[in-house]
Formats: structure tokens, C-alpha cells, sequence
């Protein structure tokens, strides 16, 4: 099993405020000890404040390396694209020093571009200093959706990222084909954030960490991997 921390709070503006100011102390605190620190980014509504914030603190964000945790394969400038999001909240203000290191590249496939981007990924300093997960409602965590094709790679592989195409569902929506990061490479995390909104989600966090098959929830591979610190950030 990870290590595992449960920190509950009242309400999404407590959840901030604390995720912000220890997302901040990592930061200056990898660039302390490694001259540069590593953020792994998820998209998703949990974390926008807090990135939000963290573009106004004037830390010395020319030695912060930002990486996405998954991707869909679309263009930047898609409604959909996780990099659009994390520009238009982290990279702003003095976050828009940082240097951005994304999945999406040139290649028409993400099978096709996995190669270019596991190169990129390769040249981070590791372990990184924090990865931010989301979880959906069916149980995925990152892009390592339930019996997806390249699942079992990517929970298996030594490899940083691997392409990934979903069952499409309500929860993938019409775009399928993903980039992720591998649970190899999230265990390459000195602290795993884990954010979690509402009830439902709740629920099926509390389902995952009962057990069970890892293909039907991968958040599992996750919440059983002994070397991974998680915290878990939890809010109504």
C-alpha cells in the first residue's frame, strides 16, 4: 500500500488556501536542495485556484520545470486541451517564467508521437518534486482509464509516458486517444496530490481503496504502489 495522508476540509476555498501554500514550500524547496524543482499538472476545476495563485507568488520560476500528468491528443488551442487550461492559470504572471514542458507534439497519433515525448520527459530532474492527480467518477486517475488499450503498459512499463486510447464513455467524452504519465513515473513523485471534490467522487475513492481488480479502477495501482506518498485533498 502507499503511504497514505487524508487531509478533509470544509469547504474548496480551505482546500486551496492549504494546497497553495504547500504547493509553494515544494517548489522553493526542490529549488533549495536541486537548484530546480519538477510540477507535474493535472487539468480539471480542483486545482485552478490554487494555480491561480501560485502564478501571482514571485518565486524563481525560471527554475521551475511544469509537465502535464495526461493529455488529449488535440491542438493546444482545443476547447478540450489540458495545456490550454494550465496556461491560461498557472503560466500567467510570474508563472509564465516557468519552463513548460507538454505532451501534445507534431505526430498524428499519440502512439505515434509517445517516443518524442518520453524523450522530453526523460531530461526532468527526478523524483519530481509533485504530482497533482485528479480521479473521475469510473475510477481513473491521470489518463489510465478503465480497460483501456495500453493500460496494462502503462501500469507495467518503466517507461515515464505511454499512449492511451479509452472506452469512450461519458466521462472521456468523444476524445479517446491520450498521452499520460505512467504509474512508474508517478511513483517517481516525492509526494503524490490526490484532489478530490464531492460526495460521489468520495464514494469511489473510498471504493478504490478497498480493492479490487486494478483494470476496473486504476486509481488502485495507485493507492497499492509502496512507494508512493499520497495526500489526499478532499472537499464538498
Amino acid at each position: 500500500m502507499a503511504t497514505l495522508v487524508e487531509k478533509f476540509f470544509d469547504d474548496k476555498d480551505a482546500l486551496t488556501k492549504e494546497l497553495s501554500a504547500t504547493l509553494e514550500q515544494s517548489l522553493i524547496d526542490g529549488i533549495k536542495d536541486d537548484g530546480r524543482a519538477v510540477l507535474m499538472v493535472s487539468g480539471g476545476s480542483s486545482p485552478a485556484a490554487a494555480y491561480k495563485h501560485l502564478s501571482t507568488l514571485d518565486l524563481d520560476w525560471q527554475n521551475v520545470d511544469v509537465a502535464m500528468v495526461d493529455e488529449r491528443w488535440v491542438e493546444p488551442n482545443h476547447d478540450k486541451s489540458n495545456e490550454a487550461f494550465i496556461k491560461s492559470t498557472l503560466l500567467q504572471n510570474f508563472g509564465n517564467a516557468a519552463n513548460f514542458i507538454t505532451m501534445k507534439n507534431d505526430a498524428s497519433t499519440a502512439q505515434q508521437g509517445a517516443e518524442k515525448c518520453e524523450a522530453a520527459y526523460s531530461a526532468l530532474k527526478t523524483p519530481y518534486d509533485v504530482t497533482i492527480l485528479g480521479m473521475g467518477p469510473d475510477g481513473h486517475t491521470a489518463s489510465l482509464f478503465p480497460h483501456a488499450d495500453g493500460l496494462e503498459h502503462g501500469l507495467t512499463t518503466t517507461q515515464t509516458v505511454c499512449a492511451i486510447n479509452a472506452i469512450q464513455s461519458d466521462v472521456t467524452g468523444s476524445i479517446t486517444e491520450r498521452m499520460t504519465l505512467t504509474l512508474n513515473a508517478i511513483a517517481n513523485s516525492k509526494v503524490v496530490k490526490l484532489l478530490i471534490s464531492g460526495e460521489e467522487k468520495l464514494a469511489v475513492y473510498k471504493q478504490a481503496k478497498a480493492g479490487g481488480d486494478v483494470n476496473d479502477m486504476p486509481l488502485r495501482a495507485v493507492l497499492n504502489h509502496p512507494d508512493i506518498k499520497i495526500e489526499v485533498y478532499w472537499a464538498p
